[in-house]
């Protein structure tokens, strides 16, 4: 679209973006598809708060890992294994959290099983280090930084999450899909099988077809590809193929319709 300037800001993440989209304040942003899902039913995450029901996807963009971390000699080989065990989920009300809650009851795993702590990443890694957790949970895109500098210093390995524990989370929740992390992604860490969901593009229903349907085509233009390819170490990954995965909202119908006319969808 002619004239069309974009305008980066940076933010707090999910819920930053999805209260400022609903609020007006942003026109758009980048968002978790589980997030996305929450906020849109006012599950989840967002329970106490009104379901934002105008928020809209333009585009899937890259998955982000759940990252099951524990020690390399724990004897944590399954999500199973972490019963009677101490371990981080991350802040009471994150993302992180609310998955890592979800992953453990998929493996038959109550509150009672296990005693969790409330720490972030860098926090989490360090405490593992120091023999004070037995594992830790953390959603990222890979490879993320606070698991490089752990994976340099001690001998870890990441635990699968896989099995019918998966296979049940992603058939009942759109927003999980299964998905590897390649070996050597840390140093000395195996290949592993796991649940990942996605880094999604949302805006609001608000917004007037015509510009979403533009900015839709700006984005799988050939000199986009270009800056995508060289821009960031995810930028490979996010294809016209995959910008429909894990979508658990409804597209914006500006979006639609580039995606319909690309025969992406019928």
């Amino acid at each position: 679209m002619p004239n069309l300037i974009a305008s980066a800001i940076s933010s707090r993440g999910s819920v930053d973006n999805i209260n400022a989209i609903a609020s007006g304040l942003r026109d758009s942003g980048f968002v978790q598809s589980d997030v996305a899902s929450w906020a849109y039913t006012g599950t989840g995450t967002m329970e106490c708060k009104p379901a934002v029901s105008d928020l809209a996807a333009i585009a899937a963009l890259f998955p982000e890992h759940i990252h099951l971390i524990a020690g390399k000699d724990s004897g944590i080989n399954s999500v199973a294994d972490l019963k009677g065990k101490r371990i981080s989920l991350d802040e009471p009300g994150s993302g992180t959290r609310v998955d890592a809650e979800l992953i453990l009851a998929a493996a038959g795993l109550t509150k009672d099983d296990y005693t969790a702590e409330d720490l972030k990443p860098g926090p989490a890694a360090e405490a593992l280090k120091n023999g004070k957790l037995v594992a830790f949970f953390i959603v990222a895109g890979y490879p993320t930084g606070s698991v490089v500098e752990l994976a340099s210093s001690t001998a870890i390995k990441l635990v699968a999450i896989d099995g019918d524990g998966a296979k049940a989370l992603t058939e009942k929740y759109g927003f999980f899909s299964q998905s590897d992390i390649p070996a050597g992604t840390y140093e000395g860490v195996d290949a592993v099988s796991t649940v990942a969901v996605g880094a999604q593009w949302v805006t609001s229903m608000k917004q007037p077809e015509e510009l979403i349907y533009e900015i839709t085509k700006a984005l799988w233009n050939d000199n986009t590809r270009k800056l995508l390819d060289v821009g960031h170490a995810k930028g490979k990954v996010i294809t016209p193929a995959t910008a429909l995965d894990g979508i658990g909202i409804p597209l914006h119908p500006g979006a639609e319709r580039f995606y319909a006319e690309a025969g992406l969808i019928k």
